[in-house]
């Protein structure tokens, strides 16, 4: 599946439909009678959110959508038949933002979650009411963006080839791709962590490279999947392979972070040191310590080392922050 997270879409809400005007008479009537019907409401466009779905990818597609109008009114009083409305199902997490004024609508963070962006006409009045019949109103239009916001309770951070897919692996019911090279996740996965207490959420964001708060290597983007997290999974390679120096990397992501958002910033943090199972770890874990007074947990993913209390430590944050609450942001 290809993971899309924002689209621009044009929306067209139905127009009303016309009243009748018509006059009854028989052979008992002097005078004819009005009874002309309304016309019928045109179809609103909605957006509904839905846990089925996971990607934008269908509104890349198609990009002009429009409700039906609602039907004329007739004679003998009958009413037009109202427009259907346009429902448009967006995954869960998805904000509506209007172009023209660039306000947000609405943010669509529960399942079912449902709000009218365009309305449908009124349907003109038939003269059954009155000698005079009242045009139909006209079903409005807008242009929408569509951007995606990942809701996961954990997201996992740091540098390409960190052992960031390799843990939620391990951790939860996911299998994410995993190899030897950088970007070896090229969209965010989300992975549920099975719990007796709860289940929890960890979103496996796109590996971050210097300059991302200002869209280097699609960073930007990546990074408003973790704007709604709780938890933020800093995992660093303590091994200092391919050159990388694990200080550097650990100052450079919280750099990246600050500039993005301080709400970003500012979150409960999990720093994770990867790869102990290799010789050079113990080396720059010790340097580590000595500029970083946080605690810092030692695993090694491949091995399956240390995840269990890692797990055991996120659910703790989760519990004091009171997680299960939906978060916005």
């Amino acid at each position: 599946m290809i993971f899309v997270d924002e689209a621009r879409i044009f929306l067209q809400a139905g127009n009303g439909g016309k009243g009748c005007e018509s006059f009854y008479s028989d052979k008992y009537t002097r005078h004819p009678r009005p009874d002309g019907g309304d016309g019928g409401k045109g179809g609103d466009i909605v957006f509904t959110a839905s846990r089925s779905i996971q990607t934008l990818l269908d509104y890349r597609f198609k990009q002009h959508y429009k409700a039906p109008k609602g039907g004329h009114g007739s004679s003998k009083g009958k009413k037009g038949k109202d427009g259907q409305d346009c429902i448009l199902r967006v995954p869960v997490g998805t904000l509506v933002w209007d172009v023209e004024t660039n306000l947000l609508i609405q943010d669509l963070i529960e399942d079912t979650q449902s709000v009218v962006v365009a309305k449908g006409g009124n349907g003109g009045r038939g003269n059954a009411h009155r000698h005079e019949l009242i045009p139909p109103g006209v079903g409005e239009s807008r242009t929408v963006r569509l951007e995606l916001k990942l809701i996961a309770d954990v997201g996992l951070v740091g540098f390409p080839n960190a052992g960031k897919s390799t843990i939620i692996s391990s951790i939860s019911k996911v299998r994410s791709k995993i190899a030897n090279y950088p970007f070896t996740t090229k969209q965010p996965i989300l992975g549920i962590v099975p719990g007796e207490e709860f289940d929890f959420i960890v979103a496996d964001l796109p590996g971050l490279i210097e300059g991302a708060h200002l869209g280097r290597g699609l960073g930007d983007r990546f990074l408003r999947h973790a704007e709604r997290t709780k938890i933020l999974v800093h995992v660093i390679d303590m091994s200092g392979s391919e050159n990388r120096d694990p200080l550097n990397d650990f100052k450079k992501i919280n750099y990246e972070l600050q500039e993005y958002s301080d709400k970003l910033f500012f979150k409960h943090k999990i720093v994770v040191a990867n790869k102990m199972d290799l010789p050079e770890s113990a080396h720059h874990l010790k340097r580590f310590k000595k500029v970083f007074k946080d605690p810092i947990l030692t695993v090694s993913a491949l091995n399956n080392e240390g995840l269990d209390e890692l797990v055991v430590k996120v659910r703790e944050l989760l519990c004091q922050e009171n997680s299960r609450a939906p978060l916005n942001g």
